[in-house]
C-alpha cells in the first residue's frame, strides 16, 4: 500500500531570482552569464605576470634590488583581489516588485493619469523627486514593475535594475554599480600601475642586457635559456604591456575625471548634467575632495537581495510498503462495512475527522459483552501507530 509522505526541500532565494545572472558557491558569488571576456582578462593578467616573475624579475633582483619582485607581487595581488571583488559581488541589484506591489503601483498610475482614450499614447510614467533643491525624474521600469531610484538604470544584459548604475563591463564579467564601483576603480588603477611597472622594468632589463652583450644579442637571449621560444614569449610580454598601457591608463583617467565630478558613465553618455536648461548635477558637492571621499570612502550599503535566504517547498512522495495495523484493525471481516471504509480513508487523509461508532452502531462481531475489555477506537489505533 502506498502512503503519501510530505518532505520539506530547502530552496535558497537565489535559485528563484529573475534576471540573467549566474550564481556559484550557494549564492555567494554573483556574476553575469557572459563570462568569456572575464576569463580572457584573467589569462592576460596571469600570463603576463607569470612571464615577468619567471624571467625578468630574477635578473633584476640580482642586478638592481630584491625589492623589485616584492613590489610587483604586491601590485599583482591587489589587482587580483579588487578584480575578483568586483566580479563576484552584487553591484546593487534592485529587487523586482511582487505581484501585489505591482498591482498597487498600476492602480496608482491609472488613478493619476486617468483613462486614456483608445488610440492615444498614454503619458510617460514619471515621478518627480527633489534632491538638493533640484528636481530629478524617477522613471518607471516596465520589466521590474517599479519606479527606479535616482541614478538607477536597467541593464539589458543582466536584465536587472542596478542602483547608481555606471555601466556593464564584460572585462570583469559583471555590472558596475553602487556596491562595487569603488573596487572597479581600484582595480583599473592598480592594473595601470602594474602595467606601467612591468613595461618599465622590461625596458630596464633590455637596457642592462644591451650594455653587456649588445641589443641584437639581447633579443635572442633570455635569462637562464637561449631558446628561441622563450625569446618570443618575452617579446609577447612587451607587446601585451604596450597595448594594455594605452587602454587601461586611459580608462583610469576617464573614471578619475568622473569620480572628481561625482558622475557615472551612464550619466556622462546621456549628457544628464551637461548644464543644458540650467540642469546641474545635484549629487556633486562642488569640491573634488568631497566627491572622491563620497564615491570611494563612503559607507557601502548592504545587498537587498537576500540571496541566501531560505524558501521551503514541500514535496509529496509516495512510499510503497505494508501498512501497519493498530489494535482496532486486527481480524478484519471478509466484507468492508461503512465504518471500515471511513477508517481506511482516514489513513491517507489524517486531517479528515472520523466519527466514533457507538456500541449499537458497531458491527455484530465487534459489540462487546459487559465483562469484556473495551477495544480502542480507530483514532486511538492510528495515534498509537
Amino acid at each position: 500500500m502506498s502512503v503519501m509522505v510530505a518532505r520539506k526541500k530547502v530552496v535558497r532565494k537565489w535559485e528563484k531570482l529573475p534576471g540573467r545572472n549566474t550564481f556559484c558557491c550557494d549564492g555567494r558569488i554573483m556574476m553575469a552569464r557572459q563570462k568569456g571576456i572575464f576569463y580572457l582578462t584573467l589569462f592576460l593578467i596571469l600570463g603576463t605576470c607569470a612571464l615577468f616573475f619567471a624571467f625578468e624579475c630574477r635578473y633584476l633582483a640580482v642586478q638592481l634590488s630584491p625589492a623589485i619582485p616584492v613590489f610587483a607581487a604586491v601590485l599583482f595581488l591587489f589587482a587580483m583581489a579588487t578584480l575578483l571583488r568586483t566580479s563576484f559581488s552584487d553591484p546593487g541589484v534592485i529587487p523586482r516588485a511582487l505581484p501585489d506591489e505591482a498591482a498597487f503601483i498600476e492602480m496608482e498610475i491609472e488613478a493619476t493619469n486617468g483613462t486614456v482614450p483608445q488610440g492615444q499614447r498614454p503619458p510617460p510614467r514619471i515621478k518627480n523627486f527633489q534632491i538638493n533643491n533640484q528636481i530629478v525624474k524617477l522613471k518607471y521600469c516596465y520589466t521590474c514593475k517599479i519606479f527606479r531610484p535616482p541614478r538607477a538604470s536597467h541593464c539589458s544584459i543582466c536584465d536587472n535594475c542596478v542602483e547608481r548604475f555606471d555601466h556593464h563591463c564584460p572585462w570583469v564579467g559583471n555590472c558596475v554599480g553602487k556596491r562595487n564601483y569603488r573596487y572597479f576603480y581600484l582595480f583599473i588603477l592598480s592594473l595601470s600601475l602594474l602595467t606601467i611597472y612591468i613595461f618599465t622594468f622590461n625596458i630596464v632589463y633590455v637596457a642592462l642586457k644591451s650594455l653587456k652583450i649588445g641589443f641584437l644579442n639581447t633579443l635572442k637571449e633570455t635569462p637562464g635559456s637561449c631558446s628561441q621560444s622563450l625569446t618570443v614569449l618575452t617579446v609577447l610580454e612587451v607587446l601585451i604591456c604596450f597595448f594594455t598601457l594605452w587602454s587601461v591608463v586611459g580608462l583610469t583617467g576617464f573614471h578619475t575625471f568622473l569620480v572628481a565630478l561625482n558622475q557615472t558613465t551612464n550619466e556622462d553618455i546621456k549628457g544628464s548634467w551637461t548644464g543644458k536648461n540650467r540642469v546641474q548635477n545635484p549629487y556633486s558637492h562642488g569640491n573634488i575632495v568631497k566627491n572622491c571621499c563620497e564615491v570611494l570612502c563612503g559607507p557601502l550599503p548592504p545587498s537587498v537581495l537576500d540571496r541566501r535566504g531560505i524558501l521551503q517547498q514541500e514535496e509529496s512522495t509516495a512510499q510503497e510498503g505494508p501498512c501497519p495495523r493498530g489494535p482496532s484493525t486486527q481480524g478484519p471481516p471478509a466484507t468492508q462495512g461503512p465504518g471500515q471504509a471511513e477508517e481506511s480513508h482516514s489513513v491517507l487523509s489524517p486531517q479528515v475527522p472520523v466519527p466514533s461508532l457507538s456500541d449499537a452502531e458497531m458491527p455484530e462481531e465487534k459489540q462487546r459483552t459487559p465483562g469484556e475489555l473495551p477495544v480502542s477506537s480507530p483514532d486511538a489505533g492510528r495515534a498509537e501507530h
